[in-house]
């Protein structure tokens, strides 16, 4: 079966910090030396959140227990089929930190992440989330690494 265009994405959030993943362990990764929040792609007939609570389970042995569904971004490039990210927060949790198949998890400060490697209409959701903007619709068009078009609720603001 084909993967889902459908995926979940979080940051977990403990403190001024977001549970980061520099993605260094997988073979080509779209993602590969990124820093990213955690998620992936729906299995058959997941919601997002069941979808979000295994990813999370999965990546990184934590069990979530506050969560909050932010907004939903498109993401679409030339190279890969568009993707639908659920994009959470989530503030409480249980369980111990384990290791990643995918890539390192560190706890970094909410401030730091914008002068880390992501893709660069990442910076555009933190900002969103730091500014508690209600749940939005964010569409991010990228060729290879560029961004060349970003839409928020409907409205240009890179062209």
């Amino acid at each position: 079966m084909d993967r889902s265009p459908m995926t979940t994405l979080c940051y977990i959030e403990n403190k001024d910090s977001y549970l980061m993943m520099h993605r260094v362990k997988k073979e080509n990764d779209i993602n590969r030396d990124k820093w990213v929040g955690i998620g992936g792609h729906f299995e058959e007939g997941e919601s997002p959140e069941e979808c979000l609570l295994r990813e999370a389970m999965e990546e990184t042995g934590l069990k979530l227990t506050s969560y909050r569904l932010r907004g939903i971004v498109t993401f679409s490039t030339d190279k890969y089929p568009t993707e639908y990210m659920f994009l959470y927060t989530a503030d409480k949790f249980e369980g111990e930190l384990t290791d990643c198949r995918e890539g390192v998890l560190e706890w970094l400060p909410k401030k730091e992440v914008y002068n880390l490697p992501v893709w660069e209409g990442d910076k555009i959701f933190f900002k969103l989330l730091e500014e508690n903007h209600p749940f939005f619709s964010l569409k991010l068009q990228y060729i290879g690494e560029k961004l060349t078009e970003a839409v928020l609720d409907g409205e240009k603001i890179i062209k």
